[in-house]
């Protein structure tokens, strides 16, 4: 049996229970004795550690392509808190930390969000785009990972783009975050662009690196428990050298999420791999 919220079955608290959250949420950042990342430097580092692109656009949501558009506006406002922000050793990066007053002047609109398991539109939807994005760059640095949560389930098909699967991150203010921490002894900066399709998403060094990474699934699963439909997936972290060979891998986890979506009945019997 599924749990019942209290602000289910009094929808007129959840404003206050949001309220709360969020005060005990920033609260907390302010006293865990963490440097959070906040400069900005207008001159890009010379070195992409790792680059990025996806679709801002998805047609299958199921929702008026409106809520697209509203979502591509608030992936820009949040953006102009994070692009070209810093994170030098020993920082700690949150995404919220970043864009908790992006809206203070312009107010977000309207864009898809998913409350209580239901999918919904609601203020600043859509922001998860912003949040896959840094995550998918983030697993190809030497950053250390302290806060992810994958989305529980997959309404819809996930727009283009380059990133494997299980490499999502979902986000709720008061809630969930995205935070990663530089245990290195270098600088790195986030770079974000859009173009009219395209959201891209660099990480940038000050010092070129002698290796790099690379992200890969273990194989793939997808089964039904319960009439429910479910994916998982190992996410692999390898790390080469300059002549493209292996130094090391590792899984980082392993991702397990509903599928909300119609599914060919032929994955179900036998699996696939990824």
């Amino acid at each position: 049996m599924s749990r019942t919220y209290l602000t289910e079955r009094f929808p007129f608290l959840l404003p206050l229970r949001k309220k709360q959250r969020r005060f005990c949420f920033y609260a907390k950042m302010k006293l865990d004795s963490r440097t959070y990342s906040k400069d900005i430097q207008n001159e890009l580092f010379p070195n992409i550690v790792f680059e990025s692109s996806c679709d801002l656009y998805n047609p299958n949501t199921g929702f008026d392509m409106k809520y697209q558009e509203n979502k591509v506006f608030n992936l820009k406002l949040a953006s102009k808190k994070i692009n070209h922000l810093l994170i030098r050793p020993n920082e700690t990066f949150s995404l919220f930390q970043c864009i908790k007053d992006a809206d203070k002047k312009t107010p977000y609109k309207d864009g898809l969000v998913v409350e209580h398991g239901v999918l919904k539109t609601d203020y600043a939807g859509g922001l998860c785009q912003i949040s896959n994005s840094l995550f998918w760059v983030f697993l190809h640095s030497p950053l250390t990972i302290l806060e992810r949560h994958g989305h529980t389930k997959k309404d819809f098909k996930e727009p283009d783009s380059d990133a494997v699967l299980g490499c999502d991150s979902t986000i709720a203010e008061g809630w969930l975050d995205l935070k990663m921490i530089n245990l290195t002894s270098d600088t790195y900066q986030i770079e974000i662009e859009f173009t009219d399709q395209k959201i891209i998403m660099r990480l940038r060094s000050a010092k070129k690196l002698h290796y790099h990474y690379d992200i890969v699934n273990g194989p793939c699963v997808y089964y039904r428990k319960d009439s429910l439909i479910f994916e998982e997936v190992d996410v692999i972290q390898v790390i080469l050298n300059e002549k493209n060979e292996k130094i090391a891998s590792r899984v980082l986890y392993r991702n397990k999420c509903e599928i909300g979506y119609e599914l060919d009945e032929s994955v179900l019997t036998r699996g696939i791999s990824a």
